[in-house]
């Protein structure tokens, strides 16, 4: 049965492609036999997040907007065990360079901490260099140039609905490393009481993509409500959790009047919350046009009015039509 139908919630919209059939998520990338195995695609150092990434096969969701769908919705990748992920972490480990601190366990001051453009390394540090990390610092990764943060991630697909993996990695990783674990997720299948076996596991940190205020809007872009979701913000806070949070700027789906709504909804939680507004560009199933500079610019400014207190802009570069 569905673990979400056992706890009294309704099921994910998870039906992903295995050979010529649909089935569910969790059926198609996890396997139990002596103990959970999770069907990976990847697992490297990340840009922009500074970070060491798991990326997962299979989802909770079937977003229209995904930019790891052949991954994502189709199982594919190899199998790892929680003990598989803790050689990895343990490998990591020995090529950290930056030791961050707990609060600041977040994709938001990854990418805030170094652009990862690596001139410090190849030419000379531009004026425009956030000047936190010291060449000697930065190294490079299959995606480019930064820091190597003392932060594991666990990325891609989202099957938090199924917190068994997840849990007994974080376990390991904790126990025999000074790594922090990550999970970035849509929220989709955080209950209380996978919430509860995430944070006694050791769990620091989730990175919380909202994709839109609106339940109805965010049922045609995922396939599910976000009645849950919204109620997550407050709950992570309160149980301890390092907490940050995106939403994609999808013009004529989620544009300001949702972004405000989300960023009000953080701050009665805490107006320290990261936030990051991420402009959207076409992929998948959708291809609507992306936002213009001014549409962002607008956005960050409303919610810098509501309140929050740390918030950016992400994928710039889809927007900006000139290097100034």
């Amino acid at each position: 049965m569905c673990n979400l139908e056992c706890q009294g919630y309704a099921r994910g919209s998870c039906l992903t492609k295995t050979g010529s059939r649909m089935v569910p998520a969790c059926e198609a990338t996890l396997l139990k036999e002596e103990t959970v195995h999770r069907l990976v695609m990847s697992a490297h150092l990340s840009r922009p997040e500074h970070y060491f990434s798991v990326y997962q096969s299979g989802c909770n969701l079937t977003c229209l907007k995904c930019h790891s769908h052949e991954f994502t919705q189709v199982a594919t990748g190899h199998w790892y065990s929680p003990s598989d992920i803790l050689d990895l972490a343990k490998g990591y480990e020995l090529q950290v360079t930056y030791i961050e601190k707990k609060e600041h366990v977040t994709a938001f001051h990854g990418a805030s901490m170094c652009r990862g453009c690596g001139r410090c390394v190849t030419h000379v540090r531009p004026r425009s260099c956030p000047g936190v990390v010291d060449p000697t610092q930065v190294v490079l990764s299959p995606q480019g140039w930064g820091p190597a943060r003392n932060i594991i991630g666990f990325t891609g697909g989202d099957i938090t609905c199924c917190p068994d993996f997840y849990a007994k990695c974080a376990r390991l990783i904790k126990e025999q490393t000074d790594l922090y674990v990550l999970i970035e997720t849509n929220g989709f299948g955080l209950t209380p009481a996978n919430l509860d076996i995430l944070k006694k596991a050791g769990v620091d940190s989730f990175w919380l993509d909202i994709k839109a205020f609106k339940d109805t809007i965010h049922k045609t872009l995922t396939g599910v409500s976000n009645k849950r979701i919204l109620e997550l913000p407050w709950e992570m806070n309160h149980m301890g959790f390092v907490l940050e949070v995106s939403t994609l700027y999808i013009p004529s789906w989620v544009e300001i009047d949702q972004i405000e709504h989300i960023a009000e909804l953080l701050v009665d939680v805490d107006p320290e919350i990261p936030f990051t507004i991420l402009a959207y560009f076409p992929s998948f199933k959708m291809t609507e046009r992306s936002p213009t500079y001014d549409e962002m610019v607008s956005a960050y400014e409303v919610v810098r009015n509501v309140g929050l207190k740390n918030v950016r802009m992400g994928n710039l570069s889809v927007v900006s039509e000139t290097a100034e």
